[in-house]
């Protein structure tokens, strides 16, 4: 069965119009998945090189509770908010909120990059 030459546009022919159409399209493509990635590289360095923020997508709230009294016997209570207040001196809570946030960025930008590739092996593949 012979498909109209309307439905053969992106497969492969002899005809030059065709064939010119093909590479037109690769070559598109091939642009888009280079700028897909160039985009994600450069975005990539000036967020590592601290020119711009990463993009926020976890925010950690921390509540602060304070002491109702010193002279608590409790031992248990004044256990707990010693620890709280070392754990907060060494790791502020702020630094779970950026690995976290740098994390995210990380794996879209990956992402990026596989989609961009993809979408330039497309056309490359037109083009050839």
């Amino acid at each position: 069965m012979k498909f109209p030459k309307k439905f053969l546009l992106l497969g492969r022919q002899n005809s030059s119009t065709g064939v010119n159409l093909n590479k037109i399209i690769g070559y598109i493509l091939l642009i888009c998945g280079l700028v897909i990635i160039g985009f994600t590289l450069f975005e990539s360095y000036n967020i590592f090189n601290g020119k711009v923020s990463v993009p926020l997508v976890f925010k950690i709230q921390t509540s602060e509770q304070k002491a109702s009294s010193n002279n608590s016997f409790d031992l248990q209570k004044q256990l707990d908010e010693a620890i709280k207040k070392q754990l907060t001196e060494v790791l502020p809570p702020e630094t779970f909120s950026k690995i976290l946030n740098m994390l995210s960025w990380s794996m879209f930008s990956g992402i990026l990059i596989f989609g961009g590739s993809q979408i330039a092996g497309l056309g490359i593949r037109m083009i050839l």
